[in-house]
């Protein structure tokens, strides 16, 4: 079985076109998604400048990150959890979407970018703990995550538009092959 004809009968089940077809849990479910991507990405923005070393330099890293990182994670849990169910409501939608396989590509980019931070860098937190300016390591971790978070915040808007649709033909061949369109030949 295929991922695609996995999500086809996803899209089936009466799970999935009840959601789709919701009048009230749908824009709920959209409305609690954007509330806390702004609460997780606010609070991740927050975070990533202290490590830069350009805002609340005042305050010590740890104490900073154990403030903010239960906010973080809050925000972060519900956003995945409304994001999944986004998701189950129009799967073939979502698998056929350009900006969609971006967001999911720049959201595997973050989640390395969080583990491998708090794999390595932030363990050894108490050597550079009230530095203005963390090492290199914490800064380059900040970047990216600053860069990967506003990319999937854009694609993560961009999906909402049909741009690149498979069923918007011609399309370049790129743009069929990236987003997987089953195109006919003439």
């Amino acid at each position: 079985m295929s991922l695609l004809s996995a999500l086809e009968w996803l899209a089936g089940t009466r799970w999935s076109v009840a959601l789709h077809e919701s009048l009230y849990v749908w824009p709920f479910l959209e409305s609690a998604h954007v509330l806390c991507l702004a609460l997780f990405v606010g609070t991740a923005v927050m975070l990533d400048l202290r490590l830069l070393g350009v805002a609340m330099t005042h305050v010590q890293v740890s104490a900073f990150t154990g403030r903010l990182l239960p906010w973080t994670r809050f925000g972060f849990a519900i956003m995945l959890t409304t994001g999944v169910l986004l998701f189950t409501a129009t799967p073939v939608t979502y698998y056929h979407s350009l900006f969609f396989r971006i967001k999911v590509i720049l959201l595997a980019v973050a989640g390395f970018n969080v583990w491998f931070f708090h794999a390595r860098t932030h363990r050894r937190v108490g050597d550079w703990d009230a530095e203005v300016r963390p090492p290199r390591a914490a800064r380059v971790a900040a970047i990216v995550s600053l860069v990967a978070w506003a990319g999937v915040v854009i694609a993560g808007r961009l999906v909402a538009y049909n741009w690149f649709e498979c069923d918007l033909q011609p399309q370049s061949a790129f743009v069929n092959w990236a987003a997987s369109c089953p195109v006919n030949a003439p």
